[in-house]
């Protein structure tokens, strides 16, 4: 697409829903309209590709769906689309509907399928979005921090019932394989142990943690873990049944799951979901293509999706200590 031409971009969101999404589209969707661009939305990801399954996106389409969590066009995963029969048949449904470009909402995965469209031929520009914030490419990804928000208040809403029956709660959160939501919020949460996939803990060491909390008077304690963890609620769990260790709390674990990424999104991630989107819009105008918009440094900032694609990043584990540090 030539700078400032008016064309056709498609929008996909995919993988696993962020809030924040729809803000996204919304900036999109108006960002390329206002260029005198055609815009449609392809419904359920990858798999709508393929199905052929897309909708004309007008300005009043996307109207009151800023504040909305999940994604009005819906997600799914498509194992088909990993493959080149996929693939051939999403690209020669976008060029049958005269589509000049993509424009795709995703976390990892989805920025991998991202870059296998870019590498064919097709115009694409991705958008850094996902609960885990564990994308290259960008510090912050749309989504994470409503996550981490939704954690950090059932933690609060649990210290209430925790401190008056004296107990400690392994709380777990999503995160798949990265631990970024638990760490924030184990942070900020005053949490007495933070275990995550990248820094395991040993069940018995969660154990000493705890009894040290109560040795020192305190009237409850947190762990909180991330799903992804070796050591997740669920083995913690076991293990303390199996040992029946002395921790001096009654102990009870709370999986909050997929609730962690419901919600209305917060003013950071519709602020950040808005910037990136428009800006993914004005690389098109430009003529730029095969690149992740996210933000760096608080600054909007583009990489090669080739530099993403099956790459991850690792959570700040300095921030392990300081927890610990701060939690005696």
């Amino acid at each position: 697409m030539t700078k400032q031409t008016p064309g056709h971009i498609a929008l996909l969101t995919s993988g696993g829903d962020a809030p924040g999404m729809n803000a996204a589209i919304r900036a999109a969707t108006r960002a390329a309209l206002a260029r005198g661009w055609r815009v449609s939305g392809v419904r359920q990801g990858y798999a709508g590709l393929i199905a052929d399954d897309m909708v004309p996106l007008s300005a009043r389409d996307v109207g009151g769906i800023l504040q909305q969590g999940g994604t009005v066009l819906g997600s799914a995963r498509s194992p088909e689309f990993r493959t080149d029969a996929g693939q051939r048949q999403a690209l020669a449904h976008l060029a049958r509907r005269a589509v000049d470009a993509l424009v795709v909402i995703g976390g990892n995965g989805s920025q991998t399928g991202a870059a296998a469209l870019a590498a064919a031929g097709l115009p694409v520009v991705g958008v850094a979005s996902t609960i885990d914030n564990d994308l290259a490419g960008t510090d912050v990804t749309i989504g994470t921090d409503t996550a981490i928000q939704v954690t950090l208040e059932a933690i609060d809403r649990l210290r209430t019932t925790a401190s008056s029956h004296r107990r400690a709660f392994l709380v777990e959160t999503m995160g798949r394989d990265c631990g970024h939501i638990a760490l924030m919020a184990g942070l900020a949460g005053g949490a007495e142990v933070i275990v995550i996939p990248e820094a395991e803990v040993a069940p018995a060491e969660v154990a000493l943690r705890l009894r040290a909390a109560h040795q020192r008077g305190k009237t409850h304690a947190f762990a909180v873990v991330a799903e992804g963890a070796r050591h997740n609620a669920h083995a913690l769990a076991q293990w303390f049944a199996d040992h029946r260790a002395d921790i001096g709390f009654g102990l009870r674990v709370t999986q909050l799951g997929h609730m962690v990424r419901g919600g209305s999104p917060t003013a950071t991630d519709r602020v950040l979901a808005t910037r990136l989107a428009a800006a993914a819009v004005d690389l098109l105008a430009a003529g730029g293509s095969g690149m992740l918009v996210g933000q760096t440094g608080g600054r909007i900032t583009t990489t090669p999706l080739t530099d993403v694609a099956g790459r991850t990043r690792m959570p700040d584990l300095s921030l392990l200590e300081l927890a610990r540090t701060l939690a005696q």
